[in-house]
Parts: C-alpha cells; structure tokens; sequence
C-alpha cells in the first residue's frame, strides 16, 4: 500500500525474506534471531490469517502493526470473528503524522469481514507503549480490566490491562479474556511489556493480581 502522493509505504511482511527481520525483532533495538517461541508461533498462525505489516516513511520504518483471527493471537483474547491486534508501534521519531492511524485503517480494510477489533492496552505499566490512552485516541474503548503486578520485580508497582474492543459491524458480541492465561505473560515477542523470559523458569503465571 503505497499511500498517492507520499513518502509513505505500507508493507505486508508476513513471509517476507526481504523483511525478515521485522518479523522477528520488531522495532526494539535488540539483535536479530530466530528464538525458538516466536518461530514456533508464526509457524503455526500464518496459515490461520496472521499478518505483520511496515510502515516505511523516507526508506525509514518506523512504524508496524500485528494482528490476527482471535484463535490465532499471542494474546488471550476470543470471540467470534474478532480480529486481536498483537501490538501497534511508532517510533518516536516519527510522532506527529498520524502514522498509528494509517497503521489501524490498514488492518481495517485489510479485514472488512471482522465483527471488530480487539486488543490488550496497559495503564501504569512503564512500559512507552501499549497505552490505553493511545488505544483510546484510536478508537478502542475498556470493556473489562484487571489490576496485576509481577511476582519477581517490582512487586510494589500494580499497573491495570485493559481489554480494548473496537466493533467494526452493528449488533455484535463484544470478546472476552482469559484472565488467568494472562497472568502467565506472553512469549510470542520479546519486546512485548508482558513477555515471560524462558530463563525465568519455574513460575508458570508471573503476575498476581492485586
């Protein structure tokens, strides 16, 4: 998607050996490798709709989206003809061009047929993305949160996740979460807030609740 009249190119990389990379090590400043969760993750959603796409401003990516069919998500969220959003991300050097809009249309139009969107946004989590004001400014509204905490640092910092819920079709069942699944973490990318590391071995569910 070459936006008419622009430096702006959006690219669906899924499969992409061109921009493998992205598929892999995102945006976060950390070295490119295949770890074997998220290998084993795309492995087994590509063939049930995941996509992954880049936004190139100038030759520069700055920006990616990720989303899949609800059965297919890194995240655990369900519901029937839900589209989960596993992460969006601008860098901030690129702020103030409207690109996290850009990236949403995109999937939007990419998935016409979906009841909605759905994501996981977090609140007080220091993490610089992920925010639920940003899932708001997009569209997103709360429909249900949990207050956690890790169990191995910063124990005295409860932040809130929010499942975000964006209806694209009238009369539709909003998605639900499985609270106690996301008390485990995620391990479908490394730069993710919620990532359970494997060398934190031993803990099956590394957050509480508060």
């Amino acid at each position: 998607m070459m936006l008419s009249g622009s430096e702006v190119e959006i690219l669906d990389i899924t499969g992409s050996e061109e921009y493998e990379a992205y598929l892999y090590r995102c945006l976060a400043p950390m070295p490119f490798r295949r770890y074997r969760k998220r290998r084993q993750y795309l492995e087994e959603v590509i063939p049930q709709g995941f996509h992954k796409a880049i936004l190139i401003f100038r030759g520069d990516v700055v920006g990616q989206i990720e989303y899949a069919p609800a059965p297919a998500s890194g995240l655990p969220i369900s519901g029937g003809d839900v589209v989960v959003m596993n992460c969006i991300w601008v860098l901030r050097r690129a702020k103030g061009h409207r690109f996290g809009r850009l990236l949403l249309d995109y999937m939007m139009e990419s998935e016409r047929e979906a009841a909605g969107f759905s994501t996981i946004a977090l609140e007080g989590h220091p993490s610089g993305w992920l925010k639920r004001w940003q899932m708001k400014w997009l569209g997103f509204k709360t429909i249900d949160s949990l207050s956690i905490r890790h169990k191995t640092k910063h124990r005295d910092v409860c932040f809130e996740t929010h499942l975000m819920w964006l209806p694209q079709k009238e009369s539709v069942n909003p998605p639900s979460w499985d609270k106690d699944r996301l008390l485990k973490g995620v391990n479908f990318c490394l730069a993710h807030p919620l990532y359970h590391p494997e060398t934190l071995t031993g803990i099956e569910k590394i957050y509480e609740r508060c």
